[in-house]
């Protein structure tokens, strides 16, 4: 897990652009398999967004970046609000055919799936933008908290046509 050897309090110093540059390569590199660990407050939510951009740039998967940008955040900003937790985790994997984006988090309460939130009511959202863009999602139980992650289908054609053309 890559942050082992740097505190909650010095991540908590970093500013969204600096903590990006830190954690960059990890999560680029398709061999890696690491999380990246990133405070639990808002501000997170714009770090991950970013550095999976980042990521499905490096990997020329820019037909998933509108939907992985977007559900990353939904993920981040779920754990930030609901988990109570000092940090969360980032991981991005790729595997033939799939991408998937995970958030750990401290909490085991797993998320519930709103289907109809009343009028007005503010949450409940999040988890219905992910049902409906993400090709896949759910939830693991961990030994220390949860993972909850989405994948979205690569159409590999389309994939290597577009890595082709650069």
């Amino acid at each position: 897990m890559i942050g082992a050897g740097v505190v909650l309090a010095d991540l908590e110093r970093l500013t969204p652009e600096e903590m990006e540059h830190l954690f960059f390569g990890v999560l680029s590199d398709p061999d890696a398999a690491e999380e990246v660990r990133l405070p639990s407050r808002p501000e997170s939510a714009k770090v991950a967004r970013r550095l999976v951009l980042s990521v499905l740039r490096t990997w020329k998967l820019h037909q998933l970046l509108e939907a992985g940008e977007l559900l990353t955040g939904e993920l981040v900003a779920n754990a930030v609000r609901h988990a109570g937790g000092r940090m969360i985790g980032l991981k991005v994997t790729r595997r033939p055919g799939w991408l998937r984006v995970e958030v750990r988090d401290s909490s085991r309460a797993l998320p519930c799936l709103i289907r109809a939130p009343e009028v007005g009511y503010q949450n409940g959202h999040g988890l219905r933008l992910v049902e409906s863009l993400a090709d896949r999602w759910g939830a693991d139980l961990l030994p220390r908290g949860k993972g909850v992650w989405f994948e979205i289908r690569i159409r590999e054609r389309a994939a290597a046509i577009a890595a082709a053309a650069l």
